[in-house]
């Protein structure tokens, strides 16, 4: 699992680029005024007995017209960099607060009860709740109703002694046709999304049962 950068981080990266452009373009814009300047001065002032090398010539303006396009290549990228952080301020307001699923075999345990959702193939009729701890010991499994739409566990192991929070347990859901075994699931828990951010060009959530994913892995509830 990895962690993601806080919405407001994504506002604040916005202001931050916003800050750089204004203080960026003046010193391009005097750099680019001081080479016009330069080379109007040095036409004005060139002997008529000896004038300017055509081939300098030819040559300095190859490099104004290089100079030109960098400063209008630098504006672009600086308007898209603007926009790039609106578009990930106005995405994150759509996204926090929201309640969610996200699947994954690895699930954080806080204490709170895990709610989560089974989503089993035509066919299946059957499913068994398997949970086991970080050394890999089954320590809770049961037989899932898959009529009902959210299923919970709250800590509850087969030796009667609730775990401890704060520690990461593998999920896996059995499924069966009949008798026979189809194959095994992950849940896909219910959370609320509290923070969306970019990782490496990736739009990811993050979420109050700290598990985050990229936003095309996950659902708003209410929208499957």
């Amino acid at each position: 699992m990895s962690t993601v950068n806080p919405a407001t981080n994504t506002q604040t990266n916005a202001a931050s680029q916003q800050q750089t452009a204004a203080s960026t373009q003046p010193q391009m814009g005097e750099e680019f005024d001081n080479f016009l300047k330069l080379l109007t001065a040095q036409l004005r002032n060139q002997d008529p007995l000896s004038p300017l090398d055509s081939t300098q010539f030819v040559e300095q303006l190859a490099t104004f017209s290089a100079l030109e396009q960098q400063v209008r290549g630098n504006e672009s990228l600086e308007s898209m960099a603007t926009m790039i952080g609106d578009i990930h301020a106005m995405f994150a307001s759509e996204w926090i607060g929201q309640t969610v699923t996200v699947e994954s075999s690895w699930v954080p345990y806080s204490g709170e009860p895990v709610d989560f959702k089974v989503s089993p193939p035509d066919g299946v009729d059957s499913a068994i709740l398997n949970i086991k701890d970080s050394a890999g010991e089954t320590i809770w499994t049961k037989a899932l109703d898959l009529s009902d739409e959210t299923h919970s566990w709250d800590g509850e192991t087969l030796s009667g002694i609730d775990v401890e929070r704060d520690q990461i347990f593998e999920f896996g859901i059995d499924l069966y046709s009949g008798t026979n075994f189809v194959g095994t699931a992950a849940p896909q828990v219910k959370t609320t999304v509290t923070n969306v951010g970019n990782e490496n060009g990736t739009m990811r959530v993050g979420t109050s049962s700290n598990l985050s994913a990229s936003v095309d892995k996950v659902q708003k509830v209410g929208d499957e």
